[in-house]
């Protein structure tokens, strides 16, 4: 009898390893199949019937029944009254990393909003950088900056950090809106680079570079740096500083850029009083504030994870479920 038992539990784990192995084989195909369909996508969701719905949602549960069923049929009323064509404003998030890479997706967004928005509409871009490479954020400022010349007006919303970078993508808005401890500032720049020239000199090991060009590589990681690679280095960095502060000053004239150009960053607070930001109040707040009056759509580009990512998560997914039954089985 226990040699059948023993069978009959080998049947059984078997039984479950094909069946997951085939499960898997389903999850790749299907994953393939839908990445030669579509790389991304662009989603646009109305924020103010969200922002509505929750509003109704609590106030009809300190209803009694007689007054909820009132209180629908009036909102009914009110939605085929509304006027489709009011005031619109679109909402882009901008979740920025040292790369910058989110500026490709924030491209694609910007183009969708071109193409539908009409003169004089709005644009929130809600903001949240601590800054990164310059050319990268540059880039996303000049973005930003084609919202403006196509006549829309430009509102930069930053609840929790908008630095270096970010701060540079958020002057070129038309108002600047921050929560209260956002952090802002930091007109400022900064390179470093470890260097291993001692340590592979100790170890006798030499390093051969050839450079076309007087100023082709002024610091090395692994060579000698010398004085006058330095001093070029820290001009390079000057400079592009000078194009940051010009760029902050071109769109913000009121700052005393002396001041606030110096690589410090403050609280919203403190931001404010020093005009780096227009107004104190959080993002959701702002959006809150016109969601009955306006028609609030969240343009957000999403692309799909690579095929190799989902098809590792789904695997080790299922191989834990596996580990797991056979562990108590």
């Amino acid at each position: 009898m226990t040699f059948l038992l023993e069978i009959a539990d080998f049947l059984i784990k078997a039984a479950i390893i094909v069946m997951a192995f085939g499960l898997m084989v389903a999850l790749i195909a299907n994953a393939a199949q839908r990445q030669r369909k579509q790389q991304g996508e662009l989603q646009v969701t109305n924020l103010s019937k969200r922002f509505r719905n929750a509003g109704r949602a609590v106030r009809a549960e300190l209803l009694n029944k007689k007054q909820r069923k009132q209180a629908q049929k009036k909102e009914k009323q009110a939605a085929k009254k509304a006027d489709p064509s009011g005031d619109r404003i679109f909402v882009i998030e901008f979740k920025g990393s040292v790369d910058a890479h989110e500026v490709d997706h924030l491209t694609r967004e910007v183009n969708a909003i071109i193409g539908a928005a009409e003169v004089g509409d709005t644009v929130l871009v809600r903001l949240e950088s601590p800054g990164g490479v310059v050319h990268g954020y540059g880039l996303g400022a000049a973005q930003l900056q084609r919202l403006r010349d196509a006549q829309l007006k430009l509102i930069v919303s930053v609840d929790k950090v908008a630095a270096s970078g970010g701060y540079m993508m958020a002057a070129v808005a038309e108002h600047i809106i921050a929560a209260p401890y956002a952090i802002i500032g930091s007109i400022g720049v900064i390179a470093q680079l470890p260097n291993f020239h001692r340590f592979l000199q100790k170890h006798d090991i030499d390093f051969e570079q050839i450079t076309a060009g007087e100023y082709k590589r002024t610091l090395s990681v692994f060579g000698e740096n010398t004085d006058e690679g330095r001093h070029k280095f820290k001009e390079d960095l000057e400079q592009i500083h000078q194009q940051f502060k010009q760029h902050v000053a071109n769109y913000r004239p009121q700052l005393a850029l002396e001041k606030v150009a110096t690589g410090e960053y403050w609280t919203a607070q403190q931001a404010l009083d020093l005009q780096l930001v227009d107004e104190i109040i959080t993002g959701d707040a702002w959006l809150q504030q016109r969601a009955e009056e306006h028609t609030l759509l969240l343009v957000r580009y999403s692309e799909k994870r690579p095929l190799g990512e989902r098809i590792g998560k789904n695997v080790t997914a299922v191989l834990e479920s596996i580990k797991t039954f056979l562990s108590k089985a």
